[in-house]
């Protein structure tokens, strides 16, 4: 089967010149009248900025990275899920290495409401009826603003909403357009490979904890040229197979996800192991594809993501 064109990127050039021909908004300014404010629809939820932020904590590694590539970095006082990391990129790590460190995982209810915030920039799952309450830190003055794109259009549309916040719109653009050019580039290199069948794999056990058609990561991975095996599992963003279901759909790739413990080459190790998995062709020809948690969540590391995919998935296109 030839692989279809990506429609992932399908109307990415219209929204680039819309956002170019747009007058800017300013942010707020840091002291404002009630008059003067910014809202948006996060998700469904509304949030109303009446001042620009000035002490931001930024929930996951993926957007503390985001906000040092659109320059923001000296607006964070904490962030958090550096256990989800294998570090920033070059680029960006001497910036985010002076961040200060909130909590190493997850972000406790104690550490958010002592830090001194006003806004939060946080991924979906640390909010909720089990994590941080966006009601309740409204109360204490502090805004939340959430991480849960699962589309490329929605995760551009954070971008320029915190491009907005924080009046920096024309940076916010130009980073978007730099993805777009990026993203497209590898469209056209890959147009009429045949499509690679990928099983994700994020950690073994009772099976294989692996990614369903609604994750975010799996758009990335039709954008490289693949098609995750358990695409059609979209009521779900995470889900446990059975091997004997990896089994029947036999992957050309595994892709692995590298962060925290076990380490990558203990991950390989097991899967290399495995009674079931090491009767895969992928597996006998060693066929893996690593990535770090971080880079396969939105925020700003798409084109990088896709780039990676794309050189493990072809590699004779790459070299």
């Amino acid at each position: 089967m030839k692989k279809a064109i990506t429609s992932g990127l399908v109307c990415i050039i219209l929204l680039s010149a819309f956002m170019t021909g747009c007058q800017e908004k300013p942010a707020p300014s840091d002291h404002t009248n009630d008059n003067e404010y910014l809202t948006f629809d996060n998700y469904g939820r509304q949030v109303i900025i009446s001042q620009k932020p000035q002490k931001v904590l930024t929930l996951g590694p993926h957007l503390t990275e985001l906000f040092v590539a659109l320059g923001l970095s000296d607006h964070i006082i904490g962030n958090s899920l550096n256990n989800h990391s294998r570090g920033a990129l070059p680029e960006y790590a001497e910036e985010y290495a002076k961040i200060p460190e909130l909590t190493y995982s997850s972000a406790t209810r104690e550490a958010v409401i002592t830090s001194g915030a006003d806004f939060i920039y946080g991924v979906d799952w640390e909010f909720g009826s089990e994590g941080l309450n966006p009601d309740e830190l409204a109360d204490l003055g502090i805004t939340t603003y959430m991480n849960s794109a699962s589309t490329l259009d929605e995760i551009f549309q954070e971008i320029q909403d915190i491009g907005q916040i924080f009046g920096i719109e024309e940076t916010a653009a130009a980073f978007i357009e730099d993805q777009q050019e990026r993203l497209s580039t590898v469209e056209r290199k890959i147009t009429d490979q045949n499509e690679v069948n990928v099983l994700v794999y994020d950690s073994g056990g009772d099976g294989v904890f692996t990614a369903g058609g609604s994750n975010f990561e799996t758009l990335l991975i039709e954008l490289a040229g693949g098609k995750n095996i358990f695409d059609e599992i979209s009521q779900q963003e995470w889900t446990t197979v059975s091997y004997e279901e990896v089994l029947k759909r036999n992957p050309d790739v595994i892709l692995v996800h590298d962060y925290d413990a076990p380490s990558l080459e203990q991950k390989i190790s097991d899967i290399q192991n495995d009674p079931a998995l090491s009767q895969l062709e992928a597996v006998r020809s060693e066929r893996f594809v690593s990535i770090s948690l971080e880079s396969v969540l939105p925020g700003n590391r798409m084109a990088y993501t896709v780039e990676t995919l794309a050189a493990g998935f072809y590699p004779e296109l790459f070299e």
